[in-house]
């Protein structure tokens, strides 16, 4: 038996069979379609990190506010804890046309 001719026809056989699978590997449901999706969802990811960064960034900065500014505590009091000092007088409206 003679390996020349079978050695011979081995690469275009494996150029062949490279031909065929490579498309059908690609563009196969986990293939490029899925590494596309993957790498819009990583994009969404990043933006939302990106946010959170500068969230937590802006809470920081309104922790050390509160915490070296006592101006701070007393605005942050009054904006959301609707707390007023003994000696004031507030005066509530109806909010109706």
């Amino acid at each position: 038996m003679k390996l020349e001719p079978i050695l011979r026809g081995l690469p275009l056989a494996v150029l062949v069979a490279s031909l065929i699978s490579v498309p059908i590997l690609v563009f196969e449901p986990q293939g490029l379609p899925r590494m596309r999706a993957l790498e819009h969802e990583l994009s969404g990811v990043r933006e939302e990190n990106a946010e959170l960064k500068r969230k937590i960034n802006g809470l920081r900065a309104e922790v050390k506010e509160l915490q070296e500014d006592p101006t701070a505590v007393e605005r942050i009091s009054r904006e959301q804890l609707g707390l007023v000092r003994k000696s004031e007088v507030v005066f509530q409206f109806d909010r109706r046309p």
